[in-house]
């Protein structure tokens, strides 16, 4: 049975693991430590927990296979996804084996959710174009291309608002 929850602190190695994951590099891909050490790269998990970071895991049977996440950046300090210092650059990422029964959609639905109640108007994400799966993903919940940086696209998803 699938359940989505907070990731724990303890659980960040786990959250690195889905990082590197969410890395879309087809061949020659460095090793995981290499890679996430790269100055590009190290500023989406060095110094973890900080205001307007947040993380969810899903887990079947007790074991966990996905994580999505994200994290605020600002103009000194961008992201690849980066649109403004309010919005939140996501990440998402479902280990191989339990890729393609649903759990994509399922964490989605639920940081859409989590960065709605704290308050933010939208989040963003960076993809690459050839990775139709992700895009797809994105576009069934409506994420929008509003720019590309180097060969990936930057998509944003703005929440409406609610006038009752």
């Amino acid at each position: 049975m699938l359940h989505i929850r907070p990731m724990k602190p303890s659980e960040l190695d786990f959250l690195m693991n889905m990082h590197y994951e969410a890395i879309h590099i087809l061949e020659n891909k460095p090793p995981r430590d290499e890679l996430l050490n790269e100055p590009s790269l190290r500023k989406y998990h060095e110094g973890w927990g900080r205001a307007g970071d947040a993380a969810l895991v899903a887990e079947v049977d007790g074991r966990l296979v996905g994580a999505v996440w994200y994290r605020l950046f600002d103009e000194a300090n961008k992201g690849y996804g980066f649109v403004d210092a309010g919005t939140p650059e996501l990440g998402i990422a479902i280990s191989p084996d339990h890729r393609g029964q649903g759990i994509g959609i399922a964490l989605m639905q639920a940081i859409i959710e989590h960065a709605r109640a704290g308050g933010f108007p939208s989040l963003s994400l960076s993809v690459d174009p050839v990775n139709t799966s992700a895009v797809q993903l994105y576009e069934r919940f409506e994420f929008e291309r509003c720019g590309m940086e180097g060969t990936s696209w930057t998509m944003k998803l703005n929440f409406m608002l609610n006038f009752t």
